[in-house]
């Protein structure tokens, strides 16, 4: 509701000729003086940007809250996923364990960092972590006895990974489905963070200086007439809100668009699109890497003492195979499924909670109306002038657009701050 007028600036005297008022000009004599009347503006502004953020404080609450929870369990998830390799690493291959926990550590900070945003490209983190690893995996599981590799040994180990293949076609597929997962989060997560931009944004517009004499016409210059106790028409309160809120309005098909990229969002976050399915098997994937070396490591030996001129006598062994994970394989599975759903459905339910408020913009100004003094039924209210009988609702229509006839308020183009989240709703649209 519209707070009753300061008892600092009530009117106390109605026998004043009005000459310096700027808006709120009398037919006869006035209660304000020009400074009342500047007073009631500053009012009028303020209750409109209490009501706006009153109007938005529901759904504000509902995307800042699941922004922070998603990127809460994301980071859980990385978490877990740089536990379960280093796990892998010091159960299976324990003497190199502990060297390669440092590159196990490295990759998934880059993952980390990637999913808040960071310029970082998914192909370069996971080719430096095989390339960090294969020397590590060539001096202890394919040359072991000897003395770790020379810093010259090492480059070229690294330099050879690549063009031997060393661990097959593993690196391109933690590639294709490290990148595609991450992406897909990273932008589910920027989406979230634009949308309490675009609240924040209409949550603080400020208003032309035409909108708010309209303000005050309507809520206030009745009290310089001595009607403390008028209400204004919920017709004329609506013409004056789609004026004061054209701009914010022509935010609502690019908001609705919005929300329908999101969910298209949440739908495509499966299998190698959702990265709790893709990181929590990356130690998997990890291992099989390892063992497809040690499958090859006579063919390879052969390849890295042509390439390298670094012929070493091996000795005989067996091949070693690792077993299974020490974490149970079913439990780690039940973990993660549902783990996974627990996410999933938190997404489905924000998607079915934004609908709900996909036409948050487009009903501004009648929210605004409602929730103010406005008469519903158009009768004995404030016209701005008057007390009327019966008021005859001016037809507008919401947005820019639609203002042209609005009598009560010249329209000039939205704020360069409207411009600045349309033009950002759409580049997310497009994403």
């Amino acid at each position: 509701e519209i707070p009753p007028p300061n008892a600092n600036f009530l009117p106390f005297s109605c026998l004043s000729p009005g000459s310096d008022l700027q808006v709120c000009i009398p037919k006869g004599s006035t209660c304000c003086s020009r400074k009342m009347e500047e007073k009631y503006q500053a009012t009028a502004r303020l209750n409109m940007e209490q009501l706006l953020q009153s109007a938005s404080m529901e759904l504000k609450f509902l995307v800042i809250q699941n922004a922070a929870v998603f990127q809460e369990a994301f980071e859980i998830v990385v978490r877990h996923a740089r536990n379960f390799t280093n796990s892998m690493f010091r159960s299976h291959y324990q003497s190199m364990g502990p060297r390669a926990l440092k590159f196990v550590e490295e990759l998934f900070t880059d993952v980390s960092l990637y999913i808040l945003g960071s310029d970082i490209s998914v192909n370069d983190m996971i080719n430096e972590f095989f390339d960090s690893l294969f020397p590590l995996v060539y001096s202890h599981l394919i040359n072991p006895g000897f003395p770790d590799p020379s810093v010259e040994m090492t480059e070229c180990l690294r330099a050879t990974r690549r063009d031997l293949k060393v661990f097959g076609n593993y690196p391109k597929m933690m590639m294709t489905q490290v990148s595609k997962s991450l992406q897909a989060t990273r932008v589910f997560l920027q989406a979230l963070n634009l949308g309490i931009e675009v609240i924040n944004t209409t949550d603080h517009l400020k208003f032309s200086k035409d909108c708010g004499r309209a303000l005050l016409k309507m809520w206030y210059c009745s009290h310089c007439q001595g009607l403390l106790l008028a209400k204004p028409c919920a017709s004329y309160c609506g013409v004056v809100m789609q004026g004061c809120l054209a701009g914010v309005v022509e935010i609502d098909n690019h908001w609705r668009e919005y929300i329908g990229v999101l969910e298209g969002l949440t739908k495509g976050m499966r299998g190698i699109y959702d990265m709790e399915h893709v990181l929590l098997n990356l130690f998997s994937l990890v291992r099989d890497a390892i063992v497809y070396v040690q499958k090859n490591e006579g063919k390879l030996s052969t390849a890295i003492s042509r390439l390298c001129g670094r012929a070493q006598q091996r000795q005989y062994r067996s091949a070693n195979y690792p077993e299974d994970l020490f974490v149970d394989k079913k439990v780690l599975k039940v973990t993660h499924i549902e783990q996974e759903e627990t996410l999933s459905s938190r997404r489905r339910e924000l998607i079915m909670k934004l609908k709900s408020h996909s036409s948050f913009y487009s009903s501004l100004p009648e929210y605004i109306c409602n929730h103010s003094s406005a008469v519903q039924n158009d009768t004995l209210c404030w016209n701005g002038q008057e007390i009327l009988e019966r008021y005859s609702p001016q037809i507008t229509r919401n947005g820019a657009k639609g203002q042209p006839g609005n009598h009560e308020l010249r329209m000039k183009g939205p704020e360069p701050v409207i411009s600045q989240i349309i033009d950002k709703l759409k580049h997310i649209n497009q994403v």
